[in-house]
C-alpha cells in the first residue's frame, strides 16, 4: 500500500511559502518510513567541507516526551541564566504569557506532537551548528511538502543539554543537542504570519 505522506505534492517554493509553525496536532502516529524520509531530506542540507556533522535522536515514546517536557518546564522556571543564554538577553522575568503556560502542569512544550527529532552534533563549532540548523530547515520544509506540521522547540534546548536530558535521550557525553523539531499531522489551519520586507543593505 502506498504511503500518502510520500507523494511529494508541493514544489520547493510552495513549501517555503506555506510552511507554518504548527502547535496543535492530531493523535495520528507517523510511520517509520515517513520519519526516515524526513531525516533523509534533512541530510541533503549544505554543510562546510562536506563534514555532514549531524546526528539524530528520534523520540516517539509518549512517556519520554512528557518527561522531557517536564524537565524543560522545570529548568525554564528555576534557571533564569539558561533563559538568558538561550535568548541572548535578560529573560530573568519571562513574559507573563510564557510564564503562565510553563506553570501549567498540563502544558506540553511539544504540543502533543507524536514525534520529536533532535538534531545533534559532536564538537559543535559555528559551522557545525549552522549545518544542523540548515538540516532542520530541510526537515521542516520536507514535512510541509508531505502535508505534515512541524515546529522548532527552542525552549527545550537547555533541558536537552543537561545530564538528565542527555540520559533521557541516551546521548553520549560528547554529543550536544542543537535543533529540536516536533512533527505530526496538524490539527486545523495555521494563519500566515506577516513578514517584514527584507532590509537590503547593499545591491551593487
Amino acid at each position: 500500500m502506498s504511503n500518502p505522506h510520500l507523494e511529494r505534492p508541493l514544489s520547493a517554493l510552495d513549501a517555503i511559502y506555506t510552511r507554518r509553525s504548527v502547535r496543535k496536532f492530531t493523535g495520528d502516529r507517523l510511520d517509520d518510513a515517513t520519519v526516515r524520509a524526513l531525516i533523509d531530506a534533512a541530510v541533503q542540507a549544505p554543510n562546510a567541507q562536506l563534514e555532514q556533522p549531524w546526528l539524530f535522536a528520534v523520540v516517539q515514546d509518549r512517556t519520554l516526551l512528557r518527561n522531557l517536557s517536564d524537565l524543560a518546564k522545570t529548568l525554564w522556571t528555576r534557571e533564569p541564566a539558561l533563559r538568558a543564554a538561550l535568548h541572548g538577553h535578560d529573560m530573568s522575568v519571562p513574559p507573563a504569557a510564557i510564564a503562565a503556560r510553563v506553570a501549567d502542569p498540563g502544558f506540553d512544550i511539544f504540543y502533543g506532537a507524536p514525534v520529536l527529532i533532535v538534531i545533534c552534533a559532536r564538537r559543535p563549532d559555528e559551522f557545525v551548528t549552522a549545518a544542523c540548523w540548515l538540516a532542520a530547515e530541510n526537515l521542516m520544509l520536507a514535512a510541509c511538502a508531505l502535508g505534515l506540521g512541524s515546529c522548532c522547540i527552542g525552549g527545550a534546548i537547555p533541558a536537552l543539554r543537561t545530564p538528565e536530558g542527555r540520559r533521557l535521550l541516551g546521548l553520549p557525553d560528547d554529543v550536544t543537542a542543537i535543533a529540536p523539531i516536533v512533527l505530526g499531522v496538524g490539527a486545523g489551519e495555521v494563519e500566515p504570519v506577516p513578514r517584514r520586507d527584507p532590509e537590503i543593505l547593499c545591491w551593487r
